[in-house]
Formats: C-alpha cells, structure tokens, sequence
C-alpha cells in the first residue's frame, strides 16, 4: 500500500542548514539500532549531530553526561556498546561517527594492559 504524503505543516518543512548531518538510513535498515540501548542510540544521536563533515567531535564525559541526562557508568557503557558496533570510533577526548557502508569486522575491546611490544607486533600484522 502507497501512502499518498502531504507535508501536514507546510511552513514547517525541513531545509538543509548551512551547518548540516544526517542519519543514514542503514541504522535502521540493517538493524544496527536494534542493537542499542536507548543511552546508546541517544549517544549515537548527538554524536552525529554535532560531528563536523567527517564525523569527528570532542566532548567531555561531564558534558555529555550533562547534556544527555547519565551517570558516568552508563555513558561509558553506552559508548563500549557503539564501539563494539562499530558505529563509532574513541579516543580520549575524539569521536568519530563511522561511515555504515564500509564491511564490518569483529572489534575486540580489550580492557587489558599490552606492552609496547604486543602493540608494535598488532600493528605489524603478527609475529615475525
């Protein structure tokens, strides 16, 4: 069934502003949202709309906790969950909101401590 669609307020109708993000479609069509909790997806959200052109934003976690209304144990869960996603990318203080038409591989978020040389030999691709 086609749904015949009117602008219910036509004075109202969004233009594209100077200073522009968007949602893609993807987040919904292939489930990535189902995936989120709602912190999450509302961290995704603000993520996207502050993000300049290639995604990338610096907030605090005292301001997103204030400007998202959560504690700090949620906002890092929220943030692990779209990592693990990979819907975004973190490093302290940089986020980047990641492009949703690139293939995915599995993200492993190790919580543990490395030594530079288990750092330089993931870098290099493995042993040698």
């Amino acid at each position: 069934m086609t749904v015949n669609k009117h602008p219910i307020h036509a004075h109202l109708i969004r233009r594209i502003p100077e200073q522009f993000s968007w949602i893609d479609h993807r987040l919904i069509q292939q489930h990535y949202i189902d995936k989120l909790s709602h912190q999450a997806a509302a961290l995704y959200l603000f993520l996207v709309t502050v993000g300049d052109n290639r995604g990338l934003s610096y907030y605090s976690d005292k301001t997103l906790c204030k400007r998202l209304s959560m504690g700090t144990p949620a906002l890092v869960e929220a943030r692990s969950c779209l990592v693990r996603h990979q819907l975004i990318a973190y490093r302290d203080p940089l986020y980047q909101v990641l492009a949703l038409d690139c293939k995915r591989e599995a993200v492993v978020i190790d919580k543990g401590c490395s030594s530079i040389g288990q750092i330089l030999q993931q870098l290099g691709g493995g042993s040698r």
